[in-house]
């Protein structure tokens, strides 16, 4: 087993930090869709590499076609998500990252696909390794931004609310804790919950804010979803980017087998603030 409790076992593929392709496709071959990574040290850089890493059984062969990209920055460990309705030709991006844009716009350019939704988990109001201006960049992308901290340019949405994307919708559900105004979005049966699970992989933040509102999201909001449902983080140093509501509810080794109190006890009732 994952000793972060952060790898997936007869599920879906496995993302790895390495130029190599590996390829995997477990459970019943329903309709699978083809999930790629992009790897590099900024990933639109001149390190980038471009891998077809396996494949994610979908549970509905009836469904609209999906298809789903994975940047991966090898220096943060961050995390973006480009996903796609392939019939209606329409996208939205989780978690960009603006200095990604060549890449980002030649990925939805050679598909034919118009960005309607960028959807950010959370940000860290510039205590990242993103200059100032962030936001200001990513409107640049040509889509709404959607997040949970209010600014000027940015949208926020009631929790809840659905956003369309082709034929179906993302939801957004406000997860507070690993900073006040995190948010996660579901998509079909996976769920893209930035750092909320993974509460030691974020560089800039690596305890949670809002220990109390931390511990109620993941209780409330995601182990609440179907066991099969599909867990993507934010970040990820070691590269596993995806689990299950059922791996992490057994396996966790944030939050499994843990009391609030436990909890609280494990990661302090205040705030451990940002690395410098």
């Amino acid at each position: 087993m994952d000793p972060l409790g952060w790898g997936v076992s007869g599920i879906v593929c496995q993302i790895w930090q390495t130029r190599q392709s590996r390829r995997r496709c477990a459970g019943p071959a329903v309709a699978c869709q083809r999930v790629q990574v992009l790897v590099g040290k900024g990933v639109g850089g001149p390190d980038a590499a471009g891998m077809d890493l396996g494949t994610v059984a979908a549970p509905d062969p009836t469904r609209t076609p999906m298809s789903l990209r994975i940047l991966y920055d090898e220096h943060s460990g961050a995390l973006s998500y480009l996903l796609a309705d392939e019939a209606a030709r329409e996208a939205a991006l989780v978690d960009p990252r603006s200095g990604d844009r060549p890449v980002l716009m030649a990925l939805l350019d050679e598909a034919g696909l118009r960005l309607r939704w960028v959807l950010r988990t959370h940000d860290h109001d510039g205590h990242d390794d993103q200059p100032p201006g962030e936001l200001d960049r990513l409107l640049r992308l040509g889509a709404p931004v959607v997040q949970g901290a209010w600014c000027e340019g940015a949208r926020n949405v009631a929790d809840g609310e659905r956003l369309p994307l082709g034929a179906g919708f993302v939801q957004v559900l406000r997860t507070p804790g690993h900073t006040a105004h995190c948010q996660s979005y579901l998509w079909q049966d996976r769920m893209f919950c930035g750092d909320l699970l993974t509460a030691d992989a974020c560089p800039w933040q690596p305890r949670p804010a809002l220990p109390a509102a931390l511990w109620d999201s993941v209780q409330q909001r995601i182990f609440t979803l179907p066991d099969e449902t599909l867990l993507f983080a934010g970040h990820e140093r070691r590269a596993r980017a995806v689990t299950t509501v059922l791996e992490q509810r057994r396996w966790s080794p944030h939050f499994a087998g843990l009391t609030r109190d436990g909890f609280f006890a494990r990661v302090g009732p205040k705030p451990l603030h940002r690395r410098t």
